[in-house]
């Protein structure tokens, strides 16, 4: 299961997400990821892992699932719906909905490959219109907030993404890429299949290089 947390070091909102983020992460069967948006960099603290890119995202699923607006924390479980993230019990109730959900399942696969990885999918058929994409992640980070609403404290971040890009459209058949070093700037490797335009997620895998 894929759990995406939209966060920020200048939220004050943050921090109880984050945590949950960081057990989350822990579990069995969990790809849990921190994707830091940039629209708080602006009131008085920049966050050094934001990206427009990851703000981008994030307004991605918010069309998909019909919001009016992209706020923060924000947790996004297998594409498929949304809460704050700081409460783990409603979280949990997400999670076992997205569980339940009938669907086909993609199964990739990522390997080292020289310095780089090999990622491939076998023939899939049924699934048709997905995304592939590629993400990778510092498993954690710890940072010293000296302004802004968390001014003064000490955050600690879990599977923080440092870059996502998009491999391809894959409609099912048997694929395979390699991905250069060059492209892989953190020490974790992940692969989202995903339904196209920020759909349900089909499947995942994630590889600690």
């Amino acid at each position: 299961m894929v759990v995406e947390l939209f966060t920020s070091q200048g939220c004050s909102s943050c921090p109880p997400a984050d945590r949950n983020l960081g057990e989350l992460a822990r579990r069995q069967g969990v790809l849990a990821l921190s994707f830091h948006v940039d629209y708080w960099d602006y009131i008085g603290w920049k966050d050094p892992f934001a990206s427009a890119a990851f703000t981008e995202r994030q307004r991605g699923y918010a069309k998909s699932l019909k919001q009016r607006y992209v706020y923060t924390p924000e947790m996004v479980v297998g594409g498929l719906a949304h809460n704050s993230g700081r409460d783990l019990t409603k979280v949990e109730l997400l999670l076992r909905a997205a569980d339940e959900r009938d669907g086909r399942r993609a199964r990739p696969a990522l390997a080292r490959a020289g310095d780089g990885v090999a990622v491939s999918l076998p023939a899939t058929p049924g699934v048709e219109g997905c995304d592939v994409w590629l993400v990778t992640f510092d498993a954690r980070h710890s940072t010293q907030v000296a302004r802004g609403e968390n001014g003064g404290a000490t955050l600690v971040n879990h599977n923080v993404v440092r870059s996502i890009e998009r491999l391809a459209a894959w409609r099912g058949e048997a694929a395979a890429w390699t991905v250069p070093a060059a492209r892989l700037p953190a020490s974790g490797v992940a692969v989202l299949v995903q339904m196209a335009d920020f759909g349900p997620m089909v499947g995942a895998a994630r590889l600690d290089r």
